[in-house]
């Protein structure tokens, strides 16, 4: 459910916080239509109070926070646009953004709030860049490290995982060893395609060819990654299962099952909730492994967008933008969420640089990679990693998946063809 629209006492307290952000000004009495905004998850949650404690002063009206759950907001936002009840402005998965640029529900990010993205990191910015066109602002950033148990390492030999492919290896055999029968190094899903993908861009594969119309599967850095993530399987080193056959992945880990995760920032909060007080010093995060060393992981998180529909209220729209994405707006969403800014300055006023556990998350947001920015492309992931999961269960060989993969994204790419085709030839 929504949270309920803002008090008229709330906006009169808004209208006093103009100097701790100064992008907005002109409150007044005068009445508007107010601005909506979708947001989904924690981010929905945490809105409300933290545009109060703000003192939001942009607020001649209330700010609309309409909460969506993650798994229905994708087609909210599709069948919003063609239905023509888009909100002014909608917090969008990066993954989406091609998709809703393609069908014209993005409103270009001014040029005043695009200098924002001159503080922020550079391959999650390009996420939101679509035909050298800024269509939507960072708001929140996330990417993908190794959590790893400390303690068995330590046990197995090694004061740190290393980063490179082959000794990252002899390290997980290593802990594979001291897990016995039962356990494993890593966990790594079968039907989350994360893990594949990111071997793949440590290898600098890039996945699609001939101006993104085309899969590149059978590409020799990816057919590389390819066969060193069936390698782990087929070495025992990461059991072939889904994550629907893990009941509880915090106490696998606490319990030694497997030493090695590979996730996001949000799995920092889990294992500091989950994991007994005694494991709390047993665990820590490092950067992604790639073939001579550190690889190379997508830039994820959400941004903030401006949806077409409201063109009287685009002005005040993106001041809200702006404000949401002020330093002092940045720190206090961290603290409400957990999630990792935007902006790379807040880190340090955040205290994020200097913890342990977060900072392999800013090493890894400076070693990320975009990933190809077409409509199709969380359904050309799904199919690549529906084939990979097969191979590992010894339907395909390497090169067979490679081939299979490429034959399914041209499937997907067909239309994509079909329009550039005719765009040359018009």
């Amino acid at each position: 459910m929504a949270p309920p629209p803002l008090s008229r006492a709330t906006r009169r307290q808004f209208c006093g916080g103009l100097a701790a952000l100064p992008l907005l000004s002109g409150c007044s009495g005068a009445a508007r239509d107010p601005i909506s905004l979708w947001a989904m998850g924690n981010e929905a949650a945490a809105l409300p109070d933290m545009l109060r404690m703000l003192a939001f002063p942009h607020a001649e009206t209330a700010i609309d926070v309409q909460a969506l759950p993650w798994s229905a907001a994708h087609e909210k936002l599709l069948t919003s646009f063609a239905g023509g009840s888009l909100p002014n402005v909608g917090q969008i998965g990066n993954s989406w953004l091609a998709e809703l640029d393609a069908i014209g529900a993005l409103v270009p990010v001014p040029s005043d709030v695009a200098r924002l993205a001159e503080d922020q990191f550079p391959a999650v910015v390009n996420t939101n860049r679509i035909a050298d066109r800024l269509v939507a602002i960072p708001w929140y950033v996330d990417t993908r490290v190794q959590f790893y148990r400390s303690d068995l390492l330590a046990r197995a030999g090694y004061a740190r995982l290393p980063l490179a492919w082959p000794r990252w290896k002899q390290a997980l055999h290593a802990l594979k060893k001291h897990a016995g029968d039962n356990g494993f190094a890593i966990l790594m899903p079968l039907d989350e395609y994360e893990h594949l993908l990111t071997l793949a861009l440590s290898a600098g594969a890039s996945l699609l060819r001939e101006q993104d119309t085309r899969g590149n599967f059978a590409e020799p850095a990816f057919l590389e990654a390819l066969g060193f993530y069936k390698s782990l399987f087929d070495e025992r080193l990461a059991p072939r299962i889904s994550g629907t056959n893990i009941s509880n992945r915090w106490q696998e880990f606490g319990r030694g099952t497997y030493a090695v995760y590979i996730s996001g920032p949000w799995t920092i909060g889990d294992m500091r909730a989950r994991l007994p007080a005694a494991m709390q010093d047993k665990w820590a995060t490092t950067p992604v492994p790639g073939p001579n060393g550190i690889g190379y992981a997508a830039p994820g998180g959400s941004s903030l967008a401006v949806l077409r529909g409201h063109p009287e209220q685009e002005d005040r729209s993106w001041k809200l933008i702006s404000a949401l994405l002020q330093p002092e707006a940045q720190v206090a969403f961290q603290r409400a969420t957990g999630d990792l800014p935007a902006r790379m300055s807040v880190w340090q006023a955040a205290g994020l640089a200097d913890d342990p556990i977060v900072q392999p998350f800013e090493t890894q947001l400076n070693h990320a990679r975009s990933l190809p920015k077409v409509p199709e492309w969380e359904r050309i992931v799904t199919e690549m990693q529906f084939v990979a999961e097969r191979m590992v269960r010894g339907d395909f060989t390497v090169a067979a998946a490679a081939a299979e993969m490429d034959r399914r994204a041209d499937a997907l790419l067909e239309k994509r063809r079909w329009m550039i085709e005719r765009d040359r030839l018009s």
